[in-house]
């Protein structure tokens, strides 16, 4: 294992952690659609941050078809972000 790349992501899955719970706490404070959105955005992305090496290094998958993946939930977060912002709630 590389453990300058596993630093680095425990610090992204932390920092995404904390985003995340802030979000959600100020989607209950405030009863507020799109906090909720960003919360979820933000657990995606931080999952997505890790998902590679575990697929890669865990699992053995191909680093082609684990990087895919990776790219396309932290996509999918940046769209789940990108919704929170443009959308009428």
């Amino acid at each position: 294992m590389h453990v300058g790349l596993i630093i680095a992501k425990v610090v992204v899955i932390i920092l995404g952690g904390l985003i995340a719970a802030q979000g959600y706490r100020g989607y209950r404070r405030n009863n507020r659609a799109e906090l909720l959105y960003v919360a979820c955005g933000f657990t995606l992305i931080s999952i997505g941050s890790i998902l590679e090496g575990v697929l890669y290094d865990i699992m053995n998958w191909p680093l082609f078809t684990a990087g895919m993946i990776q790219s396309i939930i932290v996509a999918f977060g940046l769209l789940v972000i990108l919704y929170s912002l443009f959308a009428q709630f």
